[in-house]
Order: C-alpha cells, then structure tokens, then sequence
C-alpha cells in the first residue's frame, strides 16, 4: 500500500510475526525489537517494552529488565495513543521502510481495538503520514519512568540450537536434559542461570562432538515461554 508521493518506499511486507506477547499475562501493550548488539541472538532478547492492566510497565535492553508503575492516567494515555495509530492513513499490520530491513520493532496491542503491527528499516525513514507511528515506536524504544528500578526475573525461558560460536565453550549444567531443551520450550529458575550470560547475549555448549548456542531470555511475572 502506498499513500502517495510522501510514501515513496513504503510497502508491506509478509512478515511471520511470532507469538511472543500473547503469553504475558494481563499485557496491554508490548513492543519487541530485534536487538542491535553484534553477535546476538534474537530469541533471547527480552521484550523491549510492556504495559500490563495494572499499570505495571517492563523496560528491557540487551539482557535486563527494568520495572516500574504508571498511574492509572498514563497508562491510559498510552493505550490511547497506541489505538489511535489505526486511525492514521496508511496504516497497515506490516509495513517496510527503507533502510537496514534486518531492523524490525513489532507492536502488539493485545486488549481493546487490537492490532499486531510489525515494521522493518529505519523508523527516521517513515514518510509523514507515517510519522507518528515511527514516533510512537522510537518513543516506546526509550521509554523512562522515574518508578524504574532493575527487575530481577524468577526464571527464564532456555533457548538452544545447533550452531558454532568463536571462542570456548561450557558444560550443560541445566536440569532440563539437553534432548528435551533442544525440542521445545523450556523454563528455568534464576538459580539456574546464575553464572550464564542471559537476555539477548548467547553462550556456548559443548555436548561429545556438537556445540550449541545457548540463550536464557528473562520472563516477566506470568509470562511462558
């Protein structure tokens, strides 16, 4: 879909959007962004950004999270702005600007006039029908409340695949038996990750002769993997 001349670039974009949001319990509003540290891995990456019924709020970066507490005014106003985005000319469930399109931010507004909206490239690139979308996201992207403070999650969701990283690598030392990380998704408790590097930021396995690419993404409060 283009809007004209002001559009030039902008397209939409088959994206298969993944299921990650759905599973936070009482979300509001999530964003989730491919993260831009050399080296990681995707599917470790905290969510960058969550807004809960309860006007808890979850801020996330590389590998950790940060909680705070909106009153019930400003979480309002951001449900609103989030609904309003629908309204613009030119919106759509995905869309594709130019630049890097690697560079994905997905925006789930999962209560109320619900929408999955996924956008790819550079957001200093949308055109200006699409301004305020590109403004919203950047904005959710470096959101700050003076409540704040770290969050230190009870567990994590273990990710694993097959693959080579540089360097040495570690011993698996999970509970959960290598063969059952390896079909599907798994939970384990901060204990466990003690000593690992976690969020977006990978580790290395070695198991006989195979190695493994090992993420630990933090869980918010009722969140599954």
């Amino acid at each position: 879909m283009r809007t004209g001349p002001a559009a030039l670039g902008l397209a939409l974009v088959a994206a298969a959007a993944s299921t990650r949001g759905a599973e936070i319990q009482g979300a509001v509003l999530v964003l989730e962004t491919s993260p831009g540290t050399p080296g990681a891995e995707k599917a470790g990456a905290p969510v960058r950004f969550a807004l809960l019924k309860d006007g808890r709020v979850f801020v996330g970066g590389t590998s950790l999270l940060e909680a705070g507490q909106l009153e019930k005014e400003e979480a309002s106003v951001l449900r609103k702005r989030a609904e309003d985005l629908t309204r613009l000319a030119g919106f759509s469930q995905t869309l594709s600007l130019e630049g890097d399109a690697r560079r994905s931010v997905r925006l789930r507004l999962v209560e109320g006039r619900r929408f999955d909206l996924t956008v790819t490239g550079d957001l200093s690139k949308a055109p200006g029908a699409l301004a305020p979308i590109a403004s919203f996201l950047s904005e959710l992207m470096s959101f700050h409340h003076p409540s704040l403070r770290p969050f230190g999650p009870a567990s994590y969701a273990l990710g694993v695949r097959e693959a080579t990283l540089a360097g040495g690598c570690r011993s698996w030392t999970f509970s959960v038996p290598l063969a059952d990380a390896l079909s599907g998704p798994n939970t384990v408790p901060a204990t466990e990750a003690e000593g690992w590097p976690t969020g977006a930021l990978p580790a290395s396995v070695c198991a006989g002769d195979r190695r493994y690419v090992v993420t630990l993404r933090p869980l918010l409060p009722g969140e599954q993997p």
